[in-house]
């Protein structure tokens, strides 16, 4: 079985990453039970570059494989935003997720619905310099003005999925780890499971 290192130091994540890898013969590692405390400058413009620059520095400070993640919801009406900078969109210093969906809600207001949304997930797999590869996922939805659901995190309890019937942040974990952002991402990465399986 292969060691990957996961490189956030998000709890919420790293769950949620286990559960949507559960079926690969892969070992998940905490940054945190190497005793790595990495925060790499999530500087690039876009979220590939982002996750590429997390990926690298925990290569670098590990020397093994690494997957990485970078995420964001994209607000049609807001001209995508917040995107990128999804988890410092609000000014609020110290800001909670509940504060991020207050000031996401603010800057709708007066906008005509639907307010028509994504969630957007590129991950990449890190094995060695020369080997890098990448995978996108996304998930359409709308905004809603209600709070619904407390199984997710970030934007989920605001952002609605009309098949669904409900709120991310609704859906029960077997559900979102189906059909999130993230598990489009990672559960359709070819290289990941080629590489697990020997034959990248």
């Amino acid at each position: 079985m292969k060691d990957i290192l996961i490189a956030s130091n998000n709890d919420h994540k790293f769950k949620e990453i286990s559960a949507i890898l559960a079926h690969i013969p892969v070992r998940l590692i905490k940054p945190s039970e190497l005793g790595l405390i990495l925060e790499p400058a999530e500087n690039g413009s876009t979220y590939f570059e982002n996750a590429l620059l997390k990926a690298r520095a925990f290569h670098e400070a590990s020397g093994m494989a690494v997957l990485a993640d970078d995420s964001g919801l994209e607000v049609v009406a807001l001209g995508g935003e917040p995107g990128l900078h999804s988890h410092r969109f609000s000014p609020k210093s110290g800001a909670t997720d509940h504060d991020r969906c207050l000031y996401l809600l603010s800057k709708l207001q007066g906008k005509p619905k639907p307010w028509l949304a994504a969630f957007h997930c590129h991950a990449v797999l890190y094995v060695r310099p020369d080997l890098v590869g990448d995978n996108h996922g996304s998930i359409a939805g709308e905004i809603t003005q209600e709070f619904h659901g407390s199984n997710g995190f970030g934007y989920d309890p605001i952002f609605w999925i009309p098949r669904e019937g409900k709120t991310m942040a609704e859906l029960d974990p077997e559900r979102k780890n189906q059909i999130s952002h993230r598990a489009m991402a990672f559960s359709t990465f070819k290289l990941l499971k080629n590489w697990v399986s020997g034959e990248e």
